[in-house]
């Protein structure tokens, strides 16, 4: 991104690089870079954290450990929001270490609530949990998508018909389970008549159980990767 070309929310002040800032110091400072950078960049900004200031992390697989590291014991927060934040829908995992203030943690949560739902965790581990969860979940929900709208274009619908029909009935469906007091499971049997179509359906896509043992896989594969990168 070239700073120059973005406009500034109000009270907001950009700068293009490090130098510009002097020797101004800040209670928070957010990592929001490419894990690759992290090494090279980071430490550069130690000296502008303020002494009882925050260290907050989005740069998916940096452990606390490996930003202390670069910078030494620090308050710091690490944070894994996924894609939907970019509509105010995202969905946040945040772990804090034991240098953090009640303070500190609430203004992390403040911050991942303001681009959805957050979870707070009580260890790293978790947080790779989430990851594995709900970081990553949107890649599953949109090769669902994917699969089911190349299916319905296969029944003779247009890709545009299509893609409506599935991705507004995802939507719906979803936001009724969000606002229902029912599970997932009794939301399923509510639509589901004995011999009907929704059954035939479902009769072949739990056939064997294998659709929930696919899930079992995927999320565990993603959940390895996790604290491999870690």
């Amino acid at each position: 991104m070239n700073p120059s070309l973005v406009k500034a929310p109000q009270n907001v002040i950009v700068k293009q690089a490090i130098e510009e800032l002097a020797d101004q110091r800040f209670d928070i400072i957010v990592i929001a870079i490419k894990p690759q950078l992290i090494e090279k960049i980071l430490p550069s900004y130690r000296r502008h954290l303020a002494d009882s200031g925050c260290i907050i992390s989005i740069a998916a697989g940096y452990s606390v450990s490996s930003i202390e590291q670069l910078i030494g014991e620090q308050a710091i927060v690490r944070v894994m929001p996924n894609l939907p934040a970019k509509i105010g829908r995202g969905v946040s995992g945040l772990f804090a270490n034991s240098r953090c203030s009640a303070a500190q943690i609430k203004n992390a949560v403040a911050l991942t609530n303001a681009v959805g739902y957050t979870h707070l965790t009580t260890s790293e581990d978790e947080l790779d949990r989430v990851t594995a969860v709900a970081g990553s979940g949107p890649g599953y929900a949109f090769e669902l998508a994917r699969c089911w709208i190349e299916s319905a274009i296969k029944l003779g619908f247009s890709p545009q018909t299509a893609r409506e029909l599935v991705l507004n009935t995802l939507s719906g469906s979803m936001e009724l389970a969000l606002t229902s007091k029912d599970d997932a499971e009794t939301l399923r049997n509510s639509v589901t008549s004995k011999n009907g179509t929704t059954a035939a359906g479902l009769s072949a896509l739990m056939q064997d159980e294998q659709l929930a043992s696919l899930f079992d896989s995927t999320v565990l594969s993603a959940y390895q990767r996790a604290v491999a990168l870690r």
